[in-house]
């Protein structure tokens, strides 16, 4: 299926949604919308396919998590994708968005406010990133290399042996484990994409150093 062809009604049937968490989708759609007209909250030609090119891409990644993961640090959470995604679809999660810029980070108070989903929103660099949280699971949508995206764990990784990132990768996913492999040792799952044949899901889990 095409995204011109995966519209709110595909996407509902895709993950036999509830009334309940359609609408909090539907309302999340209306805001991304609505304020992409004030900041740029993803590229402007994806505006037309929010509901696969974002909406099911972050989704997608739910299936990989531990069946006991609870807290989660989503990395450069941006307009949500995929934390925000991940919450509506499991409230029970304890997200924590962390994103550096203010502005939006003020759409991710609203998104939460109107859905009415908690999550804790840290507006910070992800090198500063409190660690008064330790996350069961670290997520990320094209954000940075997967040896950065370590580092950034690294703090967690050393109070909780059992995290996993879970990542959403594009066509250099097997590149940069190679790169990663230089510095760290860890395990790695790679899955493919529900939306992109050249994407790839990863699994990270026990790191050390190389």
């Amino acid at each position: 299926m095409q995204p011109k062809d995966f519209g709110a009604d595909e996407f509902r049937g895709a993950l036999n949604l509830t009334p309940e968490r359609f609408e909090r989708f539907a309302i999340y759609h209306g805001l991304l919308v609505k304020w992409q007209q004030k900041i740029n909250l993803i590229s402007s030609n994806t505006l037309e396919d929010v509901w696969f090119r974002h909406f099911y891409d972050s989704a997608q990644i739910l299936q990989y998590f531990p069946n006991d993961a609870r807290v989660i640090a989503d990395l450069g959470s941006g307009a949500g994708f995929p934390g925000m995604v991940l919450k509506i679809l499991n409230p029970e999660l304890n997200m924590n968005l962390v994103e550096s810029d203010e502005r939006k980070c003020l759409f991710l108070r609203t998104v939460s406010r109107e859905t009415g989903l908690h999550v804790s929103i840290h507006n910070e660099r992800i090198e500063r990133v409190s660690d008064s949280f330790v996350p069961d699971v670290v997520t990320a949508r094209a954000l940075s290399a997967l040896h950065r995206l370590i580092e950034f764990s690294s703090v967690w990784n050393r109070k909780n042996k059992k995290l996993q990132l879970i990542l959403l990768k594009g066509e250099t996913a097997d590149q940069e484990v190679g790169e990663a492999r230089k510095i760290f040792d860890f395990k790695v799952d790679s899955y493919p994409s529900a939306t992109r044949s050249s994407a790839r899901v990863l699994r990270v889990s026990e790191v050390g150093c190389a």
